[in-house]
């Protein structure tokens, strides 16, 4: 089949702002990417993992769709029915938190709008920022369908929500407890563990002592960094063996401010070789305190209101703020002679919230709560079954960690963005959970708590399909192929759809018991030197800044070709400039190709090809297996890899060379043969890099093929022909004997357009006589005359011979200014080999040298010595003196 002309036009150069949009508006009227439930074709779905609505996507985010988008459009070729399923977080917190920032710019707080106005101007703010997010993913080349958006808090998710809620509430797994939380006390709201952010924070240890001021008397002494906490303090831990304390176990200490007696309690969890060997234990502000305090029945004063004020002690310190309640508690101490040794600065841990940057408080609190036991139970099975397979496999161990020792789950937050707990409460204190086609009963009122985020994401799988309706797209998408994610919300989110899809997929029937049949986990971005991407390092790179340098293309390929299971990824603008190189470089070979008349057509027969034809279209059946494997495999990288080198070293750099001695030659027979191999891969090639590259592959491959899109283009699979092994072996030698030949020019200082005559001895028995014509044209070559002398001898050793190359460079080569270079190369390389050697030789610099430092000498002393070799036979084959 040949190609319309009118298809063959390409423009000057490649210019990806000039062709990105416009292709991209193309495929989206073109309905490409919106998915058909009716289809009788084989599905293959997968759902965004949602990126907050008030956000920007960062170059985690552009990772992470690249490789969903690369799977989509791989699996769209390949003749699947594909849904990738956008929409986007209502991000609670995030949310909240903007819009009170915004009231704060005009003098209003949350409270004077009251909560139905608050909700409207969120609502408002998410109509104004919601189209961000998506443009940047257009911007991008995501293939999502965008006639199925959906939202975290739209009318069908919604439902979902409360359907879920409601199901769990009934059958026992939600319930209300007071317990211990990450505490804001800016937000004024518990916060989940991923919100959290742990820093190195330098503060203050102090000891002091509770009981008798007398050593002959009942005391202990105890140390802590938040000195306020003592106000709740009800008991002092001591290990059960250390006989310091034996005699003080069961019996109390007086607190110095609060009308309570302090018990001395044994148990393992305090470690007796630390401090005084003595805890304080504050169950309402500690965690690890809670759970002793749970274990000894120890009362548990929550002593801090909701802004982190000291309340309800009953001492002068309450109203104050915690951190000044520190400073006035210790000096308070100190008049009392009960601080022991003085203050001390102390390194550690403390977590600061996310999203205001202050430090979290524990705090007891009445919480509505998950129990999560059967639930984790069910996601842990559904790994081990094989039922959801975790790529890599390396992984399995950190989810079972997590999963089999899995705390009930804190869902309610003290927000009013969100999704209301559909519980109400009637005037005699009834409880009643309301469903959503249920009417509350009349005076009942509702719980002010709104769910946490990762409630209504956790659903977010077949939420968005419809449930809990019996939708075509749950029949015909759910469960979802693979969810692609980052290692690192492995707990956060991934745990909870499977969890959520586990528990309600046993009533969707046979099939349905899991969320996602494939969780591939890719791992984090890191900037050029491998340090994680920080606002605070100033390392962060905007994936749209390198869309605007570079073109989308090259941050695709960048980042596809750094993605393996699990691993993580460095990047840097080094890499994305070769990306875009390497985009140009494609440009350029299929323009030649164009112009050299590359067509469409069945190949002829491998006795009517040459040698390089024979090769190229064995290395191409090779690297299509390997890229269909490592897509399979998830392994991205292996993917590009084989694709990078066969197009830019193998296709590029020798076929269309020797593709250029094929056409000189004038024979129109194989020249037509030459056009319809250089069709015959650039075809395939450019449709298996299509997933990763799009935007120039659509304009390459319709200008080749003149076919509609590459996006909707078969996937190139192996051809049926038979691998030509020898047709290989013999462009390997020559591909070794025309590098051995271009290195002796370039050290001998010849220019690479300049012909040298050369002779050559065993080229038959090498095999490589046939191909003569190319080794002369791609090393520069020529006949030798009648008065030929060689000047200069190169042997490289082949498959089947030893090849000699005599070349005559007199004439070409201004020999006394070469060899005055190559001596003054030598002397400075003589002078380093001697001055490493020296080192090596001295004992003692190699006795009190670090070994990288020798080690470095080492390395040195080889570059040179190789140097003072290289150096040495070039100056001998210049001849003369």
């Amino acid at each position: 089949m040949s190609t319309p002309e009118s298809s063959r036009e390409l423009p000057k150069s490649w210019d990806p702002a000039e062709h990105e949009a416009k292709l991209y508006q193309g495929w989206v009227d073109a309905g490409y990417f919106t998915a058909d439930a009716a289809s009788e074709k084989p599905a293959f779905s997968i759902v965004i993992p949602p990126p907050n609505v008030n956000g920007s996507l960062h170059m985690g985010h552009a990772y992470e769709h690249v490789l969903m988008d690369a799977l989509s459009r791989w699996r769209r070729m390949q003749g699947y029915e594909v849904l990738w399923l956008p929409g986007m977080d209502h991000a609670a917190i995030a949310m909240q938190t903007m819009v009170e920032r915004k009231l704060a710019d005009e003098g209003l707080t949350r409270d004077d709008l009251g909560r139905e106005k608050f909700i409207e101007r969120v609502w408002a703010e998410k109509v104004e920022i919601g189209g961000n997010i998506g443009e940047q993913m257009r911007r991008l080349g995501d293939g999502v369908d965008w006639s199925r958006e959906r939202f975290t808090m739209d009318e069908g998710l919604s439902r979902a929500v409360a359907t879920v809620f409601k199901k769990m509430y009934d059958d026992g797994l939600i319930y209300q407890a007071e317990r211990l939380v990450n505490w804001s006390p800016v937000l004024q709201t518990a916060v989940s563990d991923i919100e959290v952010n742990y820093a190195d924070v330098e503060g203050e240890l102090v000891s002091f002592r509770y009981g008798s001021l007398d050593d002959a008397q009942p005391h202990i002494v105890v140390a802590t960094t938040r000195l306020e906490t003592m106000l709740g303090d009800t008991a002092i831990a001591v290990h059960p063996d250390d006989e310091r304390y034996a005699h003080l176990v069961g019996t109390e200490l007086e607190h110095p401010f609060v009308d309570r007696s302090i018990p001395i309690v044994a148990d393992d969890y305090v470690d007796p070789e630390f401090g005084s060997g003595a805890v304080k234990i504050t169950p309402a502000h500690d965690p690890n305190d809670f759970a002793l305090g749970q274990r000894h029945n120890l009362a548990m004063p929550t002593i801090m209101d909701t802004q982190a004020r000291i309340a309800g002690t009953g001492t002068p310190f309450d109203g104050m703020d915690r951190f000044e309640a520190r400073v006035r508690i210790r000096e308070a101490l100190a008049e009392q002679g009960r601080i022991v040794k003085e203050v001390r600065p102390y390194l550690h841990s403390v977590g600061h919230s996310e999203r205001t940057g202050e430090p979290i408080e524990p705090r007891l609190s009445m919480q509505w709560w998950v129990d999560v036991s059967s639930l984790a139970k069910a996601a842990g099975d559904a790994v081990r079954d094989g039922s959801t397979v975790i790529h890599p496999t390396t992984m399995e161990p950190r989810w079972f960690a997590w999963v089999d020792d899995m705390h009930d789950w804190c869902i309610s937050r003290q927000l009013w963005w969100g999704h209301r707990i559909p519980i109400w409460y009637g005037p005699e204190g009834e409880v009643v959970c309301v469903g959503p086609d249920e009417t509350p009963p009349a005076g009942y009122t509702q719980e002010t708590d709104v769910l946490d985020t990762w409630f209504s994401s956790g659903l977010w799988p077949f939420s968005t399909m419809g449930w809990p309706d019996q939708t075509a797209d749950l029949e015909k998408f759910y469960p979802t192929s693979v969810l692609v994610t980052g290692y690192d919300i492995l707990f956060f989110w991934v745990a909870r759809m499977m969890m959520f899809g586990t528990y309600v997929g046993k009533d969707l029937g046979p099939g349905n018991e899991v969320p996602f049949h494939n969780l591939f986990l890719h791992g984090l971005v890191r900037d050029e030197h491998g340090r994680k991407m920080s606002k605070s390092k100033g390392n962060g790179i905007d994936p749209l800044d390198w869309v605007e340098r570079f073109g989308a293309d090259a941050l695709r390929f960048t980042l596809a070709r750094g993605a393996n299971p699990g691993s993580d990824i460095s990047v840097g603008e080094d890499h994305a400039s070769s990306s875009r190189n390497f985009a140009t470089k494609l440009f350029n070979a299929t323009k030649f190709a164009l112009m050299n008349g590359a067509t469409l057509g069945e190949v002829p027969s491998p006795e009517q090809l040459t040698v390089a034809d024979r090769w190229i279209l064995t290395r191409l059946d090779e690297v299509l297996a390997q890229v269909q494997g490592g897509l399979e495999s998830f392994e991205f990288s292996k993917a590009c890899e084989a694709l990078y080198h066969f197009a830019w070293d193998e296709f590029c750099d020798w076929y269309l060379e020797l593709a250029k001695v094929q056409f000189a030659e004038g024979d129109e027979s194989r020249s037509q043969t030459t056009r319809l191999v250089l069709g015959g891969v650039l075809d395939p090639l450019l449709r298996a890099l299509s997933p990763v590259m799009p935007f120039v592959t659509e304009v390459l491959w319709t200008a080749l093929t003149g076919g509609e899109s590459v996006v909707i283009a078969p996937w190139p699979l192996p051809s049926e022909r038979a691998a030509d092994a020898a047709a290989a072996g013999s462009v390997e030698d020559l591909q070794k004997l025309i590098t051995e030949v271009r290195r002796f020019r370039s050290d001998q200082g010849l220019k690479p357009g300049q012909k040298v005559p050369v002779r050559f001895d065993h080229l038959a028995e090498s095999g490589l006589e046939p191909l003569t014509p190319a080794i002369a044209s791609l090393a520069r070559l020529e006949d030798p005359s009648e008065a030929f002398t060689a000047t200069a001898t190169l042997e490289v050793r082949l498959s089947a011979a030893t090849v000699g190359v005599q070349i005559d460079t007199s004439g070409t080569v201004d020999v006394a200014a070469e060899r005055k270079r190559i001596t003054k190369d030598l002397a400075a390389a003589e002078k380093e080999l001697a001055q490493t050697t020296a080192k090596l030789g001295n004992e003692q610099f190699l006795s009190k040298a670090p070994e990288p430092v020798v080690a470095k000498i080492k390395a040195r002393q080889g570059i040179a010595t190789e140097e003072v070799e290289r150096l040495t036979a070039k100056l001998a084959s210049l001849g003369g003196s």
